[in-house]
């Protein structure tokens, strides 16, 4: 439950914040469908969501002028492709160190969620080895940071499904170590959870 909530937050506000990251099909309040390459998609501020262009037509939508309908086999083959495609390695390679103080995305999200002051490997503070971390899945405390796996809210796998394929590498190695999007969980629990990506 707690990550369908979660991924719900996340999308909306990543479509709030910043527009070419949203997949969802906008159906205008005079009943137009405008999918992201519309156009007219980022000033459609108010809308009703759908996750294809279908679903859209559908409820009773229309496209905008000029834009063609993709016939089912085009959605397809697309789809299938794009499935077929996915790589952790499009996101990134591991976890990133993006302002350089040697505290990669895991470490920052470890000592932003730890509930007292975490404890590094070493004076140069770059690993961190201690902390309290309640998991979200059991209420169990963790403190050690071995047994803490970093998870995506939002799965890359799900995202790159719903359009992050389109993205530019720069903006999908951003998503991966965005920390609104990471949730530090149990490891015993993790493998046996659906629907959270596992990265460690």
């Amino acid at each position: 439950m707690i990550n369908a909530v979660l991924k719900i937050v996340f999308l909306a506000l990543l479509a709030a914040a910043n527009p070419a990251f949203a997949s969802v099909v906008k159906m205008s309040n005079s009943g137009i469908c405008h999918p992201p390459q519309s156009s007219w998609y980022d000033r459609t501020k108010t809308f009703q969501p759908f996750d294809s262009v279908k679903e859209c037509l559908a409820s009773g939508g229309r496209l905008p002028k000029g834009m063609a309908r993709p016939s089912v086999s085009d959605r397809r083959v697309i789809k299938s492709s794009d499935s077929d495609s996915y790589s952790r390695s499009a996101f990134g390679h591991g976890w990133d160190d993006a302002d350089g103080d040697c505290q990669d995305s895991r470490a920052e999200v470890l000592i932003q969620m730890s509930s007292t002051p975490v404890r590094f490997a070493t004076d140069r503070r770059c690993r961190v080895v201690t902390g309290r971390w309640i998991s979200p899945f059991s209420g169990n405390v963790i403190q050690n940071s071995s047994k803490v796996e970093i998870d995506h809210v939002v799965p890359l796998k799900w995202a790159w499904d719903r359009g992050a394929n389109y993205w530019s590498d720069a903006n999908r190695e951003w998503f991966a170590n965005d920390p609104v999007n990471l949730l530090p969980v149990e490891s015993s629990l993790n493998s046996s959870i659906s629907g959270i990506e596992k990265i460690s």
